[in-house]
């Protein structure tokens, strides 16, 4: 496995990069296909690159869900090499996610050979970093229908399960003024940053810590030169929320700003990207992952609430029950001390299996003295 693993984190792939995430896409396919004996579905759509194996001819019915993309730019991998000591692997985009892939593939091959995945469909996107704008409606479709989603991001501090995620709303407020010349003649300039500064306040004021709201002004750019008024300003901003009522709240807030300065514009863009994960619609799966470890001997899965957002919350909030975070035991995603504990990785893709198992009906992986028990021990 951490061979795979590494076959993976060298082919960097970055998401805005499309090229690079097609060779990512390429080495993914082959290393899917070696554990799973089928070749994948490529699905390309407006230009990024997304994989699909549908393994069976029945209905779908379980859903294993992950992307191969990462926010790691081209040459990283030279800063950060792919690399293995004392019983952790570190390198760009190992612990998201290329770690939770290869334990896809390990658990779906030891159920492949005992004809146990029919109806499983296993979907690696390449844009999820991006706020997955070309996928969410393959997502959503290959969920329709199934009793369950299972995501393979890395699991949250001690390798706990994420039963709760954050909805996200992405928006770009817009301040348009009038130019002028700051030393001349300011006075006939509408001062674009000032009114920008303004919205800002009142964007920022919008979160709710009771709630667990946050309303987060980020990317703030004016101005083209120090000596003209502003015509133009304009700031990103990033929500995020527990319930869907909020989402709506703070997005009706966002789209009725008005400007204060006289002779100011403001326009707001962006919405909505993805909807919260609720423990609604996680909770019974995180109770058969309870029962299921024990089963297996292993500890009991804790479970966390996180404020990171995955295509899980797609699935949740399209109706599916969804359990998140069942991918590598580690941390550090998107920073320069991402690593995997390799320990983990073993029990937590016969965790894996034997979910699906037993989200498939067959309910046997695991049992005393079954193949399956054997072929799940041997991967511990």
């Amino acid at each position: 496995m951490v061979d795979d693993i590494g076959q993976l984190v060298r082919a960097e792939s970055p998401s805005a990069d499309l090229a690079a995430v097609a060779r990512s896409a390429e080495i993914v396919a082959a290393v899917g296909a070696r554990r799973l004996g089928v070749e994948p579905e490529v699905v390309v759509v407006d230009g990024r690159t997304h994989l699909r194996w549908r393994l069976g001819a029945g209905p779908r019915r379980v859903l294993l869900l992950g992307h191969h993309d990462t926010v790691w730019p081209l040459g990283s991998l030279a800063a950060r090499p792919f690399s293995v000591r004392d019983g952790v692997l570190r390198g760009p985009g190992c612990f998201d996610m290329k770690t939770g892939l290869v334990m896809a593939f390990h658990a779906l091959g030891v159920l492949s050979a005992l004809d146990r995945v029919d109806g499983v469909t296993l979907l690696v996107t390449g844009d999820e970093e991006l706020g997955s704008p070309s996928s969410r409606e393959l997502i959503e479709q290959e969920a329709a229908g199934c009793a369950a989603a299972l995501v393979l991001e890395g699991a949250a501090e001690g390798g706990a399960l994420k039963t709760v995620r954050k909805g996200v709303s992405l928006y770009e407020v817009r301040a348009g003024g009038r130019a002028a010349h700051a030393g001349l003649e300011p006075d006939n300039g509408v001062n674009a940053s000032v009114e920008a500064a303004h919205q800002l306040l009142a964007v920022a004021a919008l979160g709710d810590d009771g709630r667990g709201t946050t309303v987060t002004p980020t990317v703030l750019r004016a101005g083209a030169t120090t000596n003209t008024v502003p015509a133009d300003g304009r700031f990103a901003v990033d929500v995020r929320v527990r319930e869907a009522a909020e989402q709506a709240r703070v997005d009706a807030a966002l789209k009725a700003l008005r400007p204060v300065l006289d002779g100011a514009t403001v326009q707001v863009t962006g919405g909505p990207n993805r909807p919260p994960l609720s423990r609604e619609a996680s909770e019974e799966l995180y109770r058969t992952a309870e029962r299921l470890a024990a089963r297996l001997g292993l500890a009991p899965p804790a479970e966390a609430a996180v404020g990171g957002a995955s295509d899980g919350n797609f699935t949740a909030g399209a109706g599916i029950r969804t359990l998140d975070g069942l991918g590598a035991v580690g941390g550090g995603a998107h920073a320069d001390h991402e690593h995997v504990r390799i320990a983990g990785i073993p029990p937590r893709t016969a965790l894996l299996a034997a979910l699906v198992e037993d989200l498939l009906g067959t309910d046997s992986l695991g049992a005393p003295g079954s193949s399956a028990a054997a072929s799940s021990g041997s991967a511990r």
